[in-house]
């Protein structure tokens, strides 16, 4: 997967607003595996329908020869299976889910976290906190055959907040530079280093 921040959080200009940009499902490893499955699913579905009616729909090879049961009706199964997929991962990135932003305004004493969700009732997904109610930055690094590199944001009451995205673990340094300057921005401690 792509690499799930952007790199450095933007600040403007009178440096009273501080906001990080984070990529949701618009990666590249997603545009990859969807136009896999779609073309796949319909390799597998055309194979099964060209067993079926013994006319050969695919001009790479010939699977007219193939017995419709049982091979016909697994590959029409498995092509029907990577349609799906292939749909379902083109819809998530037409939807940009998990796409968002974290957002430190010190113009209006708030921290807000945005995300996408999926459509219906719950699709944006807006949090906002003052920024009194923030205590301190927690980093999380967890090494090993699944590593988990996560800034957390701890609010009163309320517990932790990820500001990191799930997906491939960004770099130490990156990590930690990130967690340093949104603990210096706040003025709130940086844990965990």
């Amino acid at each position: 997967m792509a690499a799930p921040i952007a790199p450095n959080p933007s600040k403007n200009e009178n440096h009273l607003i501080l906001r990080q940009e984070v990529l949701g499902s618009r990666r590249l490893s997603n545009y990859f595996w969807a136009t896999v499955s779609l073309l796949g699913g319909i390799g597998f579905f055309l194979s099964s329908l060209s067993s079926y009616l013994k006319i050969n729909l695919l001009p790479f090879s010939d699977p007219t020869q193939l017995v419709f049961i049982p091979q016909g009706i697994a590959m029409g199964f498995y092509g029907l299976v990577g349609l799906l997929l292939g749909l379902y991962l083109w819809l998530i990135i037409l939807w940009d889910v998990g796409g968002g932003y974290n957002e430190f305004n010190k113009e209006t004493q708030t921290f807000t976290v945005f995300r996408s969700g999926f459509p219906g009732k719950n699709r944006r997904i807006e949090l906002t906190y003052p920024l009194e109610d923030i205590q301190a930055i927690r980093v999380e690094i967890k090494e090993g055959l699944n590593p988990r590199r996560v800034l957390y944001l701890r609010i009163k009451g309320k517990g932790e907040i990820p500001l990191t995205p799930v997906g491939q673990p960004i770099p130490l340094s990156e990590l930690e530079n990130q967690g340093a300057e949104f603990a210096r921005f706040l003025g709130v401690p940086l844990e965990g280093l």
